[in-house]
């Protein structure tokens, strides 16, 4: 008698495994289906960030402007000013998240060692992205404004409009955030061996260089601007030295 009829075949059902350290060769599939929930959690994040935004707008805008003479060129600018208004901002509030959502989409890709120092770095760059944002608000910003203003005043009748007031904001508080991540960068660079604080002394013209490069990019065009820029970002590579240097003593006090 055959056998052949007693083998049936069996629906298997394959569920998506989740992408594990071990699991380094899993399917092209699997990354998809995760990036793309990275980004659709991404998204409905600053979906909400921008429905609070703009629902509050008329109650928190008059506190950022700080009293400065501001005005509109039409009816239609006004409601296009405050969505680009809550547009940028809820991008950058989000940042933070995106931020996780990636860490957790790329963590099964890293190896343990920069897992543990990411991980317990996330903090101190949290603290460092807030600290960025309110010395460029609380000091770039003001500083810089007054000084363009008052300069122009001289000879020009100066009209600011709204469009412009908040462009120049994002632009003088926003990019500090990222500066100063610039400690982070440089610790993790060292801890995985590609950078130590020797190193770091020999390169250090050629860096407050590429600083300054980097200031001029990001920058409103004016000198005073730049130079209120530059000194936290040298003073950030300047402690992310001592701070390796200690590192670097602690390894060698360790015993082999």
């Amino acid at each position: 008698m055959s056998k052949v009829n007693e083998y049936k075949e069996v629906p298997v059902n394959r569920k998506r495994k989740k992408l594990t350290q071990e699991d380094n060769m899993a399917p092209l599939m699997d990354h998809i289906l995760d990036l793309r929930a990275v980004v659709i959690k991404s998204a409905l994040v600053v979906v909400l960030w921008f429905v609070i935004i703009f629902a509050t707008v008329s109650w928190w805008f008059p506190y950022v402007s700080k009293g400065a003479n501001i005005v509109v060129l039409g009816p239609f600018e006004v409601i296009r000013f405050y969505l680009q208004t809550s547009v940028s901002i809820s991008i950058g509030l989000s940042v933070p998240f995106i931020c996780w959502f990636l860490w957790g989409f790329m963590k099964p890709g890293l190896v343990e060692r920069e897992t543990a120092f990411i991980k317990s770095s996330l903090p101190g760059m949290l603290l460092l992205f807030v600290a960025g944002l309110l010395f460029g608000y609380f000091v770039v910003h003001p500083i810089s404004y007054f000084f363009l203003i008052s300069l122009g005043e001289k000879n020009f009748d100066v009209i600011v409009t709204a469009d412009e007031y908040m462009a120049f904001l994002l632009m003088t508080t926003i990019p500090f955030g990222l500066i100063f991540q610039l400690p982070v960068v440089i610790l993790f660079l060292n801890y995985i061996g590609l950078l130590n604080a020797e190193t770091m002394v020999k390169i250090r013209k050629y860096v407050y260089f590429g600083l300054l490069v980097i200031t001029a990019l990001i920058m409103p065009p004016d000198v005073f601007t730049h130079l209120i820029t530059l000194a936290p970002m040298i003073a950030l590579y300047e402690v992310s030295i001592v701070l390796i240097r200690r590192r670097e003593k602690k390894q060698q006090k360790k015993p082999q």
